[in-house]
C-alpha cells in the first residue's frame, strides 16, 4: 500500500467484522480482525423501485396501460434508504504463526480455520451448542413444529410454528468513518495449503454483505424489533448516515471553488 502523500507513515486501523452473539446476559463481542486489509472493498447501491406499469392490447389493437396501484402511484417517492452492499477479499495466513508454535497454539493446530469458522458462524441463527446449553441458552426443538407442512397447509400457521431464530447481528468496522451493522449474503472460501492434519494454512475468503437499516430490523412479527443489540446497531446506522451527509456538505466547497474557477477574470 502506498503511502505517497504523507510526510509520515500513518498508522493503518484494521477493518473487522463484530458480532454480538455470546450467550450472556450482558452482550459480549466477538471481534474478528482483518489480518490484512482487503485492497479494494466494492460498494453498491440500489435505490428502491416501484413497480413498472404494464401494457395491454384491446380488442380493437390499441394499446392500453393498466390502472395504477398504490406502489406505483409512487413512482417519484424515496419511502426507504437505498439498499447498500458492500464485497471484499479477506486473506488468511498462518505461515509467521506457524514459526513460533509456542506463542500460536491455536495456529499450529487448526490453521486459518479457526478464522475461517468465526466466520462462517456469522451466517447460521444461534442455535442449540455445548456452549449455548452451559450458558443456559433455551433452544426449542425442530420436532416441536408438530407434523410437516402440506402442500395446502396455511403459511401463517406453519410459521407460527417455526423456531424463532434471529440471525445475529453483525457490524461491519471500516474504520470510524464507515461502521454499518450488515447481513452476510454471500461467503466463498479457497483453501490454499494444508497442514498435516489437512486444516487449512492459508486461505482466500470472498465476503459479500447487505446493509441493515432501521427498516430491515424487525421481527417475525413484523413489528420493529427492540433490545440493546438493536439499539446498538440502529446507533451505528445513523452515525454512519450522518458522516455521510456532513461529508456531502462538507463538498459544498469544492463547488463554490469550481464555479469560481468557471467566471471569467
Amino acid at each position: 500500500m502506498s503511502n505517497s502523500g504523507y510526510t509520515r507513515t500513518p498508522t493503518i486501523l484494521k477493518g473487522a467484522l463484530i458480532y454480538f452473539g455470546a450467550p450472556m446476559l450482558i452482550p459480549i463481542p466477538n471481534i474478528i480482525i482483518f489480518q490484512y486489509n482487503p485492497e479494494k472493498l466494492t460498494r453498491s447501491l440500489k435505490p428502491w423501485q416501484p413497480a413498472t406499469r404494464s401494457l395491454s392490447v384491446n380488442d380493437e389493437g390499441n394499446i392500453e396501460r393498466s390502472e395504477l396501484s398504490n406502489e406505483q402511484k409512487l413512482a417519484l417517492s424515496q419511502p426507504y434508504d437505498p439498499e447498500e452492499s458492500f464485497t471484499l477479499d479477506l486473506q488468511l495466513d498462518a505461515t509467521d504463526a506457524l514459526e513460533h508454535p509456542e506463542s500460536h497454539p491455536i495456529a499450529f493446530i487448526s490453521g486459518v480455520a479457526d478464522r475461517l469458522a468465526a466466520i462462517e458462524m456469522l451466517m447460521y441463527p444461534p442455535g442449540d451448542s455445548l456452549l449455548g446449553g452451559l450458558m443456559g441458552t433455551v433452544s426449542g426443538s425442530v420436532s416441536s413444529m408438530g407434523g410437516d407442512v402440506g402442500v395446502g397447509g396455511s403459511l401463517d400457521s406453519s410459521l407460527a410454528n417455526l423456531e424463532n431464530k434471529k440471525v445475529p447481528i453483525v457490524l461491519l468496522f471500516w474504520g470510524p468513518g464507515r461502521i454499518v451493522p450488515v447481513r452476510i449474503t454471500s461467503l466463498s472460501i479457497e483453501e490454499q495449503e494444508f497442514s498435516p492434519l489437512l486444516y487449512p494454512i492459508k486461505a482466500k475468503a470472498s465476503v459479500g454483505v447487505r446493509v441493515l437499516t432501521p427498516n430491515d430490523l424487525v421481527g417475525l412479527d413484523g413489528d420493529p424489533a427492540d433490545g440493546l443489540l438493536v439499539d446498538i446497531a440502529k446507533g451505528c446506522y445513523a452515525f454512519t448516515r450522518g458522516q455521510k451527509e456532513v461529508l456531502a456538505t462538507a463538498n459544498l466547497a469544492n463547488s463554490v471553488e469550481s464555479i469560481i474557477n468557471m467566471l471569467p477574470i
